[in-house]
């Protein structure tokens, strides 16, 4: 990214303490800077180009370097955020007073030096800051060398270096237990969900590993055991088992809300624990154990834009589910217009997969409100940018929900030449879901018989299949996200797609 776009992206996601911190770092100064009129240009207009800036810029302070001003700014920017996260944060407020110790030792403070490192010890302990905790205590020794150890006996010593190596020891069962769930969610992220047993028994390698080194670690804390929860819980999601996952989840919400003091700021874990709850609820049709979780989502405050982005996006996620898994497509579309401003518009906040599940849930929204050409516009916004998006496993989701989008406007060549490219990106099709090769093969049919009673003839034979799929762990992956069963019966049978889902969901 060249200096200038991670500029205009750096100040766009400022908070408004954040930004009335850099105007008063500048009030001091009687004429105003350049880079204070580069910060204005940039703040008073988000969508503004880079060359518009420039020629502004250029405008305004004729004698300055435009190239050497973004520099500036950039550099003033993150020292102010650190400055503001060092009263925010103990983890940035650890370090700092580590930094600080460092230069009282260099100016031959070393009684205040020793002070503050034994302060930073205490403190690291608290908060389980075990890389702050190891750091000071290294620094500590460090100093006790140079200075020849004063007032410092063996065994005081010998006990210092047994309390660094069992630092050490939880840093490392950190680090395994944090590499297999990595492993884990990288291949669920890349791969998908278990799609088959034979899936299932491939996870099996990161499963004994998990809980071989849960057996050998005899050390009660906080973050062994919340990655371990988080292992679990991800690992029972991928196999199709919600309701275990929930048990993980909760437990896991349990341990959080016992350690809040531990909490990262932004709280990305706990934000991750809510969603898996809401994720195995909505998957077992608990709408209404949803509530209370959604309430703890509108709590939570960071100073990351991003970060809040994201919340503000779950929160419209799952208040969303409860509508459109039940086929009611007028309140999903109220729901939906009423965050058009502060979430869809500012999708540039957020990661590339939750953007693709905004696209699609909105398409999916107008899909069923028969607003086809609408849907196809939410989905092109993904299908454009194909190659930022082709590796997630969500994005063959879209691609056949976009092929649904085809079949209602009748353009069944562009339906032809896709599937077989579908075909053909899949690499190993045996490996796919039944539910998506069930509905390639029904896409590429236009021989559905005009009279009602044949239609039902035909749904006759295919609707022990269809119940299958419903039924199937694996299937059920890609079901949860949309029902294109009730789709093909609604096509199949000609009753509206709402009327079906509704009945469905009376069933369960």
């Amino acid at each position: 990214m060249l200096k200038i776009d991670a500029l205009v992206f750096l100040v766009n996601s400022m908070t408004q303490p954040e930004k009335k911190a850099f105007k008063l770092s500048t009030q001091r100064i009687n004429l105003v800077p350049s880079y204070v009129s580069l910060f204005d240009i940039i703040a008073k207009d988000r969508n503004i180009s880079v060359d518009s800036i420039r020629l502004q810029f250029q405008a305004m302070n004729k004698a300055a370097s435009f190239d050497a001003t973004v520099k500036y700014l950039y550099k003033v920017i993150l020292d102010i955020l650190l400055e503001l996260r060092k009263e925010q944060d103990s983890y940035y407020l650890l370090f700092n007073l580590i930094m600080k110790a460092r230069i009282l030792f260099e100016k031959s403070l070393f009684e205040e030096c020793f002070g503050l490192l034994h302060k930073v010890i205490a403190d690291a302990k608290k908060h389980e800051n075990y890389y702050a905790l190891l750091l000071a205590s290294k620094l500590e020794l460090e100093y006790l060398l140079a200075l020849n150890f004063p007032l410092v006996d063996e065994k005081a010593l010998l006990n210092k270096h047994y309390k660094i190596n069992e630092i050490l020891s939880i840093i490392r069962k950190i680090n395994e237990q944090a590499s297999l769930y990595e492993l884990l969610k990288y291949r669920v992220v890349l791969l998908g969900n278990v799609r088959s047993q034979q899936q299932k028994l491939n996870l099996n390698d990161l499963v004994v590993s998990e809980m071989s080194i849960l057996a050998s670690s005899n050390i009660e804390n906080f973050e062994i055991n919340k990655l371990h929860q988080l292992f679990q819980a991800n690992y029972l999601i991928s196999v199709g088992d919600y309701k275990s996952a929930l048990r993980s989840y909760m437990e896991l919400s349990a341990l959080f809300e016992k350690n809040k003091h531990l909490w990262n700021n932004p709280p990305i874990y706990y934000l991750l624990t809510i969603e898996g709850v809401l994720d195995s609820l909505r998957s077992i049709r608990n709408y209404e154990g949803m509530t209370y979780f959604i309430e703890q989502l509108k709590k939570m405050e960071s100073p990351s834009v991003n970060f809040n982005a994201n919340v503000k996006c779950l929160i419209f996620l799952y208040e969303l589910f409860p509508f459109l898994d039940n086929g009611d497509f007028l309140a999903s579309t109220t729901l939906l217009e009423q965050n058009q401003e502060n979430l869809y518009n500012k999708m540039n906040l957020l990661n590339l997969t939750r953007q693709a599940e905004l696209s699609l849930y909105a398409a999916l929204i107008y899909f069923g409100k028969k607003n086809y050409k609408k849907a196809h516009k939410y989905l092109s916004m993904i299908m454009l940018k194909g190659k930022n998006y082709y590796y997630m496993p969500l994005y063959r989701t879209i691609r056949l929900v976009n092929l649904m989008i085809l079949y209602e406007l009748g353009d069944f060549n562009l339906i032809s030449y896709e599937t077989r490219s579908i075909k053909r990106e899949m690499k190993d099709y045996d490996k796919g879901y039944q539910m998506e090769k069930t509905m390639l093969n029904f896409l590429n049919k236009q021989n559905i018989p005009a009279t009602q009673r044949k239609r039902e003839i035909v749904w006759a034979k295919v609707s022990g299949e269809m119940e299958l799929l419903r039924h199937d762990i694996y299937e059920q992956q890609v079901l949860r996200i949309f029902d294109f069963t009730a789709w093909i019966e609604c096509k199949t049978r000609k009753i509206p797609l709402e009327e079906i889902m509704q009945t469905k969901s009376q069933l369960l």
